[in-house]
């Protein structure tokens, strides 16, 4: 008995022999093992319910998701989709409103209600709920100029990780009346009711001819209109943030909201930077109304704070290309202290009508420490997260791995870690490429360091991938991430490499 307990005893050192021994070699334990022992999740972003302007019930939306072997989805409804002009010079009064299905015209409670109801009878399926939100308008031209303009009704951010009603309801966004707060104009602009009191006193009888006293009344009568009218014009007397009638805030009511956001706990994207929007709506004799949202890619450096932004989604893109904005703010140093901004893929579902779109059209790999709500938060925060399209070829790409490791593989870090290798510089790049039907599929892939194209390989899917970077440089932090092509799209967040 005391032999065998022996030889057992030796075969488990043994065991821990080969693996000390393995674990030095390059591309070998650091190969096998995923990222720090993450779940990958399979995730769809920005899809539409009926809450807002979408085609399928939130119950609906998950039962195809699960068909679709998807594990997480996250809900963006249209938080307010409430629009409004007013002829000057009582805006307030002689105006048009116009609004369209959204989260607020829905109820919070009802939407966050209906999304934990979904939860509950769909265990498997990790269900996110956010909205999407335009938090300003503005106003150019006139109606009677025939050019009056709306602008950046489709400036939208994105918005993550808010559980309770009331940080809904208080989102500093125009049309929102929830957020709107009183101030010392609000008392201004009510101060006509005051105009009531001499009103009554001009009404009182007197004892005057009875021609002085209509004429009394008649004063009496338009100050009282001349009241109910101005005060109509300015109720509600609670003010949004930031006019819409004032064209010179520049992305100030963004960085606000921002902000708002990020006190509040949550994740702020921003949304289809890239991708414009123009309608033109007849005013009959009063000419066209014009309705438009410029690219605004320049939103990722005039504001800060956000998490990151959709870099990937079925539109042109410049932003992403090696060595462009993107790549020029994640070189940022230190000093800037500006958060590292993540990219997200967004599908923008709003139906099956949608040629071309179904909730497995457009993903991310998300790769998760638990899998619940707040363990998807955490990834994608975290950037630990890569986005895939399936394009025309319908292949959606899987990132099994990809990993920079050194010092003879016993050092490495994944996609949104950082490596720290010290005063070694023997980077290898480790890389493993399937296709999510396990077929055989063209791809090209680029690694790119710190914004430019380091080395370029072709294959075919399963691609791997075990190269080693022989010119980083040594003084400098880096950062690597990948690019494939070929057979749909995939970019993946960066793996950082230096002291933080």
């Amino acid at each position: 008995m005391r032999r065998r307990d022996w030889q057992i005893g030796e075969a488990r050192r043994l065991i821990l022999v080969w693996i000390m021994v393995l674990s030095c070699l390059p591309g070998s334990i650091a190969h096998s093992q995923g990222p720090d022992d993450r779940e990958q999740l399979l995730a769809t972003v920005h899809v539409h319910s009926t809450a807002s302007t979408g085609e399928l019930t939130i119950e609906a939306l998950a039962q195809r998701a699960e068909q679709l072997g998807l594990d997480v989805l996250i809900l963006t409804d249209n938080f307010s989709l409430r629009y409004e002009y007013g002829l000057w010079p009582l805006p307030g009064l002689l105006k048009r409103q116009v609004r369209f299905p959204s989260v607020l015209e829905y109820g919070i409670e009802r939407y966050l209600d209906e999304i934990a109801a979904a939860q509950s009878r769909h265990p498997k399926l990790v269900i996110l709920p956010g909205v999407e939100v335009a938090p300003y308008y503005y106003w150019t031209g006139s109606l009677v100029e025939r050019n009056l303009t709306m602008h950046n009704a489709q400036r939208n951010l994105l918005v993550l990780g808010l559980t309770k009603p009331e940080d809904y309801r208080s989102l500093p966004a125009n049309g929102n009346p929830g957020s709107y707060t009183f101030d010392w104009r609000g008392a201004v602009n009510g101060a006509p009711i005051l105009l009531v009191i001499p009103a009554l006193l001009l009404w009182r009888p007197r004892r005057y001819a009875s021609d002085r006293r209509s004429l009394r009344r008649f004063a009496s009568c338009v100050l009282i209109v001349l009241a109910v009218a101005l005060v109509a014009n300015a109720w509600p007397l609670s003010r949004p943030a930031f006019s819409s009638y004032d064209d010179q805030l520049g992305y100030r009511p963004y960085q606000a909201f921002i902000d708002d956001v990020k006190g509040k706990g949550g994740l702020v994207f921003w949304s289809l930077s890239e991708a414009r929007d123009f309608h033109e709506f007849d005013a009959g004799p009063l000419g066209a109304v014009t309705v438009k949202t410029e690219p605004h890619a320049e939103a990722l450096l005039m504001t800060t704070g956000y998490t990151g932004f959709g870099g990937l989604y079925q539109d042109g893109r410049t932003s992403i290309k090696p060595g462009e904005l993107w790549d020029r703010l994640l070189q940022l140093p230190a000093s800037e202290q500006r958060p590292i901004p993540v990219l997200i893929g967004e599908l923008a579902f709003h139906g099956l009508s949608d040629e071309g779109k179904d909730l497995h059209r457009l993903v991310m790999g998300v790769q998760v420490k638990v899998r619940t709500v707040a363990g998807v938060l955490e990834a994608l925060r975290s950037g630990h997260s890569y986005a895939v399209g399936e394009g025309d070829h319908h292949v959606q790409l899987r990132l099994d791995e990809f990993r920079v490791v050194c010092q003879g593989g016993t050092k490495s870090a994944s996609i949104g870690d950082r490596l720290d290798p010290g005063v070694a510089r023997d980077l290898t790049i480790l890389l493993s490429v399937t296709a999510r039907d396990d077929g055989r599929h063209p791809v090209k892939v680029r690694v790119i360091r710190s914004g430019e194209v380091l080395a370029q390989f072709s294959g075919e899917t399963p691609f791997r991938l075990n190269w080693p970077d022989t010119t980083a440089p040594t003084a400098e932090p880096l950062t690597y991430r990948v690019e494939i092509t070929g057979s749909g799209e995939l970019l993946s967040n960066p793996i950082f490499v230096g002291k933080g």
